[in-house]
């Protein structure tokens, strides 16, 4: 006699409820990080911490030696003081301010570049003047709303340990689209920081290239804002260039010097910031180490200096 056929169960796929956005799978890399032999690093809002500035702090760090080369520092600093503005038209407005800050400091980074090329002003005369209106108007905004002053806090002096599997997801995308950004278009950012002039000439579509620029280290400089504050954002993407420019002996080794000094200033000033001997804030921690990173590099360029000499 014939056995009799099993039915096969045919379970149903899962279905995404609408709203509902499907989130990669950190565990992995949650699980790398607790390998370290740091009991810091075994909680996961740390492990969360760390990969979110695994991720932000190459891009500021490369980002800021283009800072650099096209003498912008006053711009991560009128751009990272938008986010006052953002963040009290996000609570106004009943929006998130995690969507409503980065979306206003594009909008900034855009203007700024606009006025700075549609105007005989020099590049700082322009920022300051964005940046003076960005400035007054976020005040204005934030007095004229009583209960929104005291949720500035956190935007003001950072706080990298807050940070969200949602945001690390954007983080990564972000990382993904520099790294894109980068490849095709160092060249002709470094021609367009020599001589823009020249970079026409040579076919190079000097305005998109400055617009994507400035929309990009636009985001990158909320996203630091979330990390370190808006009072320390700018040192974030300028100290490590700095330090690069001092150790460097090519334009490409400042980006290694610099992705070097940026990262394991990162690294080192979370894990620092945790210890119970010393308990800081962990974006000034992040700060001081990248400040101690530049005065090394001081005295090695004195020192080599004084060898040729």
């Amino acid at each position: 006699p014939r056995r009799p056929r099993q039915r096969r169960t045919i379970r149903p796929k899962r279905t995404i409820p609408p709203g509902e956005i499907l989130m990669p799978d950190f565990s992995p890399l949650y699980t790398l990080i607790g390998l370290l032999p740091l009991d810091c690093l075994q909680a996961r809002f740390m492990q969360q911490a760390l990969l979110g500035l695994l991720l932000l702090t190459p891009m500021a760090a490369v980002l800021g030696v283009e800072v650099i080369n096209f003498r912008m520092a006053f711009f991560s600093d009128a751009i990272g003081h938008s986010a006052f503005a953002g963040v009290a038209l996000g609570l106004i407005l009943a929006v998130n301010p995690r969507l409503s800050m980065p979306l206003f400091g594009v909008l900034v980074g855009l203007a700024v570049m606009a006025v700075r090329r549609k105007s005989n002003l020099s590049a700082d005369t322009a920022i300051g003047i964005v940046f003076s209106a960005v400035v007054a108007f976020g005040l204005a905004v934030v007095s004229r709303a009583s209960g929104v002053a005291r949720d500035m806090q956190q935007f003001l002096y950072g706080d990298i340990l807050t940070i969200s599997e949602g945001e690390i997801a954007f983080l990564g995308l972000l990382f993904l689209g520099m790294l894109l950004f980068q490849a095709v278009g160092y060249n002709r950012l470094l021609a367009i920081a020599l001589n823009p002039v020249m970079a026409r000439v040579h076919g190079i579509r000097v305005a998109l290239w400055q617009y994507l620029f400035a929309g990009l280290l636009a985001l990158v400089v909320m996203f630091s804002v979330w990390a370190v504050g808006v009072l320390l954002v700018t040192a974030m993407l300028i100290v490590p260039a700095a330090t690069a420019r001092n150790l460097a002996r090519t334009a490409g080794g400042m980006f290694w010097w610099a992705l070097l000094a940026g990262i394991s200033s990162g690294f080192a000033g979370l894990t620092l910031s945790a210890q119970d001997w010393l308990a800081t804030s962990s974006g000034a921690t992040i700060i001081l180490v990248s400040c101690c990173w530049f005065a090394a590099s001081c005295v090695w360029a004195a020192l080599r200096g004084h060898r040729r000499a």
